[in-house]
């Protein structure tokens, strides 16, 4: 369809358009630009969310012209039509909606590290500007220097300056605390953006409306009626072609301080004051902060070795390209973490990610203490089955609840049943690769579902004493295909519980 903006400014779905402002993209030609940021951006475009005025500027060091690029990214979207397996996938690409985007694409051919570059980008800007680094993290604070040497991140009177910064945010605590020190010599926290994709996800955005829009949720949701809570991000591919990244980085660094860190944020945080900006990201660094440090007696590593994954036979991790033969990098971990607060003292969370696991799902599993079993004494029943809803992310959104009910006949049996809600069910399905809301926020200045410093801080304070107790330790093996080594199994039943099967209702 074609995007339609009404004269005031407000999009045909009813939402205002962004602001108009140039997107500086920093690693144009690279996989995250057009695997992800332009299927955002189309998608906006279609939603007539993208102003009149919004302009693009690839910098990257390779040779190219506006047309080339423009020619290479219209490629890229193209193909996307051909790959059912791709993170966007749509059956024809609307001419209107992807033209909107294509010619506003423009070229800079630029080095990152020369002030030269810095200087001509200058001469190509002005006005509002986002800068979004989609380039490796070793960049990260030397653009933003350069930027700010540059004088392109000083503000005016209706004219904002933003840096958007992907993860890997640091690859430690002193690294991470080193990078925030860097960055915010040149501009101020508000002008950065710190993304998390997982955030972007409707699921995730949904928790607050569920846990504080509800009454009948809010009153259960602590140490009182919650047993522990179980968070899973289970990948059924391995590292593919990125062994050269993922060995000095592994599934700790790779996914915990933030991905699942953000997800233990919003369904543990107190509830914010508003749902204004700071008022959420406060509380979501105040639960990161009380997470006590993990002790390596509480976690868990694994390596995926040689298996079967979807009825195919699959190499182990350390056969795969640019892997050492005897690497220790984890690609599953499993770990207990210990919410210090008056909300949650007592309750253990459970999180785990890993590759090549028996299915792909993302999901929170809140695990409700039973109620007294003195009334089901006298009668046939053995057990309850446990209260557990599952809030499903990826692939599927929505959730279950699993109940206790009784089976029809003259005796009272029990019998558990799960209620079930799929977002598709209720609203239609919209294509989104995570980016969009993101994207949008950004331009008008919502930083509601970015990460500021002290809650990426908080979050490598916690995961620290591992990586330091991890330097040169030896891993868990589990098959591909599996739900994950045993040992990860053991980490539970020593607390008298389970994991969740991945493959379905457990």
């Amino acid at each position: 369809m074609e995007p339609t903006v009404t004269p005031s400014g407000r999009a045909a779905c009813g939402t205002q358009a962004a602001p108009p402002c140039t997107l500086v993209i920093f690693g144009a030609a690279g996989d995250l630009t057009k695997r992800l940021l332009m299927p955002a951006l189309y998608n906006l475009s279609g939603a007539g969310l993208l102003a009149e005025g919004f302009r693009i500027l690839g910098v990257d060091h390779n040779d190219n012209t506006d047309e080339g690029l423009r020619a290479d990214l219209t490629q890229t979207m193209e193909s996307f039509t051909k790959d059912k397996t791709s993170e966007f996938h749509a059956d024809r690409i609307d001419p209107a909606a992807w033209g909107f985007v294509r010619e506003r694409i423009h070229f800079l051919k630029g080095d990152f590290e020369d002030p030269a570059s810095y200087a001509a980008l200058k001469d190509r800007i002005g006005g509002s500007v986002v800068f979004y680094l989609a380039v490796a993290a070793r960049f990260f604070g030397s653009i933003v220097e350069q930027l700010g040497q540059a004088g392109l991140l000083a503000q005016s009177e209706g004219a904002f300056r933003r840096v958007v910064i992907e993860k890997p945010f640091g690859s430690d605590l002193a690294s991470a605390q080193a990078l925030n020190a860097r960055i915010l010599r040149q501009a101020d926290e508000s002008q950065f953006f710190r993304i998390d994709h997982f955030l972007g996800k409707e699921t995730v955005q949904s928790l607050m409306a569920l846990r504080f829009a509800n009454g009948m949720l809010e009153p259960v949701w602590r140490r009182e009626y919650v047993d522990h809570v179980q968070i899973t991000a289970a990948e059924t591919i391995g590292v593919e072609e990125r062994g050269a990244f993922y060995e000095p980085t592994g599934a700790l660094r790779d996914m915990v301080p933030n991905h699942l860190f953000q997800l233990l944020c919003m369904v543990a945080m107190e509830p914010p004051n508003s749902f204004e900006a700071e008022a959420v990201r406060t509380e979501k660094a105040k639960l990161a902060e009380a997470v006590r440090p993990i002790e390596p007696g509480d976690a868990v590593r694994g390596q995926y070795t040689a298996g079967t994954e979807g009825g195919q036979a699959v190499v182990g991790y350390r056969d795969e390209p640019h892997v050492a033969a005897d690497s220790r990098t984890e690609t599953y971990v499993a770990l207990k973490l210990q919410i210090e607060n008056w909300r949650w003292a007592g309750v253990p969370f459970y999180l785990r990610t890993g590759k090549r696991m028996t299915d792909r799902l993302t999901e929170i599993a809140i695990h409700f203490k039973p109620p007294p079993f003195r009334l089901f004494r006298e009668t046939g029943v053995t057990e309850l089955a446990p209260n557990v809803m599952r809030l499903t992310i990826d692939p599927e959104q929505g959730s279950s609840t699993v109940l206790n009910v009784k089976r029809p006949g003259p005796k009272m049996a029990l019998g558990s049943v799960a209620t079930r809600f799929r977002y598709a069910d209720f609203f239609p399905e919209k294509p989104n690769v995570g980016y969009e809301t993101l994207l949008y926020d950004c331009m008008v200045g919502d930083a509601t579902l970015f990460q500021r410093a002290d809650n990426i801080e908080a979050g490598w304070a916690a995961v620290d004493p591992l990586l330091k107790a991890w330097k040169g330790a030896d891993v868990a093996f589990y098959a591909a295909g599996t739900d994950g080594p045993t040992e990860a199994d053991d980490l539970l039943a020593r607390d008298g519980r389970r994991w969740l099967p991945l493959g379905g209702e457990g």
